[in-house]
Parts: structure tokens; C-alpha cells; sequence
């Protein structure tokens, strides 16, 4: 039997990043509950890190694209009355393309994952950890949530939600118990590339990637401490620092650049783009 403790609810929590946030949850003997699409990747990882760190995990096979799956999470946490003292909203993917010409179901379904999924976990579990006087929310963001981005118009404008929804609910709740921070990577090495179809980019080609692991530790110190907001690798600082200079047109130019195709084949592809799981760039 394991110890009864606190757990860290963590979306997306199979691979990615997700995979690194619960492997560092567990370290420090938080009990764990993944949320994710594909049971047999659910149950490996669970299998894992119950052999590797001693902690319960219960896995949710729930898809976030989905209007009532946030809600469905929820409940069935609290039916199992257990206690959450970490919500990590790391889910997400983006579609790569000119915005006119992308599939309109599809657009509905990233703003469903990445902004209504989001923002009802953060409800839910908030008002729980308000009650109880204690708790720490993450939220991964985008280094591109602070520009926009052509041909990821969809993506970029989701994480800017995510990113200013964060910032504000930071002071909203200052001296409550309860913390929010807000994680923002730059392009990462994860499937998320691979999900949204721009494997053949620059940006995901020739630029340097970060490593899931470093950007998990970022965030999860940042968390830890009560920051609000961190931006992952000193790199994407200083990418942070410059496009603050620079005007959104321009921003926008660059970005545009970086997302056009290139003949380079620096690196392999994931496989099936439709794999389950979850990534952030």
C-alpha cells in the first residue's frame, strides 16, 4: 500500500513534458494522477513511476479536446477524494499552416485544449485549493504566447491567453495560500512539432531544441518557489528580452521566417502524426 499524501494532477502527463513534471512530482513523494488520451501510454508510465518511485498514480484516459472532459477529470478526482495540493496544465498541441486554409474543426478543437480545458481545470481545482487554504498551480505557456505567430496564428493566440490569464490570476490570488506560475518554453525537443504537422520547418529543423527535462525543472523550481511567471533557458530569455524591443510586425516577420520550410533534415520525424499525448513548443 502506498502512503497517502498529497497529489499533483498533471494533464498531457504520459510524455513530454508532462512525463518529466511527474517524474519530479514523484521524487519528492507527491501521489500522482495523469491525464491523458492513450490508456496503454497512461499505464506504461504509471507502471514506471510506481516501480521507480514508490507513489500512487491514477491514470485518467480522458481527451481534452473533448467539451466535458475537464469536467469529467474533476469529478472523478473528487469522487476518489483525493487530495490535490499541484494542478500542472500541460497539455497542448498547435496546427501548422495558413490560418485560411486550416481545418475550422480542428482550430475549434486546439482553442478546446488549450484555453477551455485550461481554464476550467484552473476553476475547478482552484476554488478546492482555496478552501483548504494551500496549493500550486502551473500552467505551460509559449515563449511564442508573447508574439504573434504566423502559420501557428491559432496556437500562438492560445497561449497568450494562457500566458496573461496566468499573470493575472498571480495577483488575483497574492497572500491566499494558493500560487499560479506560469511556464513559458521555447521550441522544445517533444512531439509537439510532429503533432502539428511542422516537422519540416526551420524552427523545428535547424533551430536549437530544448531538452524536456531541463524546461520540466524550470518550471517545477518556479512552481515550487511561488514564482510567477518563468521563461525556460537562458536563450529563450534573452529571445524574450529582444522581442519585448521589438514591434509585433516586426515579431511577426521573424516568426513567419522561422516557421517557412527548409530542405534541411536535421532531424527524424515521431512517427503516426496521430499519436496521442501532448506537447509545447
Amino acid at each position: 500500500m502506498y502512503q497517502r499524501k498529497a497529489y499533483a494532477v498533471i494533464t498531457g502527463g504520459s510524455n513530454g513534458f508532462g512525463w518529466e513534471f511527474a517524474q519530479l512530482c514523484a521524487k519528492d513523494g507527491y501521489g500522482l494522477v495523469l491525464v491523458a488520451r492513450n490508456t496503454q501510454e497512461l499505464e506504461r508510465a504509471a507502471a514506471e513511476l510506481r516501480d521507480r518511485y514508490s507513489v500512487d498514480v491514477v491514470t485518467l484516459s480522458k481527451d481534452l479536446f473533448e467539451a466535458d472532459a475537464a469536467f469529467s477529470v474533476y469529478e472523478e478526482v473528487k469522487s476518489r477524494e483525493l487530495p490535490v495540493e499541484i494542478l500542472i496544465n500541460n497539455a497542448g498541441q498547435g496546427d501548422y499552416g495558413s490560418f485560411a486554409d486550416t481545418n475550422l474543426q480542428r482550430d475549434l478543437d486546439l482553442v478546446q485544449l488549450n484555453v477551455s480545458s485550461v481554464l476550467v481545470l484552473t476553476k475547478l481545482f482552484l476554488k478546492d485549493m482555496l478552501a483548504q487554504g494551500h496549493g500550486r498551480i502551473l500552467q505551460v505557456s509559449s515563449l511564442l504566447g508573447q508574439i504573434p505567430t504566423p502559420l501557428m496564428a491559432v496556437y500562438g493566440a492560445s497561449k497568450a491567453f494562457v500566458l496573461k490569464f496566468s499573470e493575472a490570476l498571480a495577483q488575483e490570488l497574492e497572500g491566499s495560500g494558493v500560487t499560479v506560475t506560469v511556464l513559458q518554453p521555447g521550441a522544445s525537443d517533444t512531439d509537439f512539432f510532429h503533432k502539428a504537422g511542422a516537422e519540416a520547418t526551420k524552427e523545428y529543423q535547424e533551430a536549437t531544441l530544448s531538452d524536456p527535462a531541463d524546461v520540466a525543472r524550470d518550471g517545477y523550481s518556479a512552481l515550487m518557489s511561488g514564482d510567477s511567471r518563468i521563461i525556460s533557458g537562458a536563450k529563450n530569455k534573452m529571445m524574450a528580452v529582444l522581442t519585448n524591443l521589438m514591434p509585433d510586425s516586426a515579431n511577426a516577420a521573424n516568426m513567419k521566417k522561422q516557421m517557412q520550410p527548409t530542405d534541411a533534415r536535421n532531424r527524424p520525424v515521431h512517427g503516426d502524426r496521430e499519436s496521442d499525448g501532448s506537447g509545447n513548443a
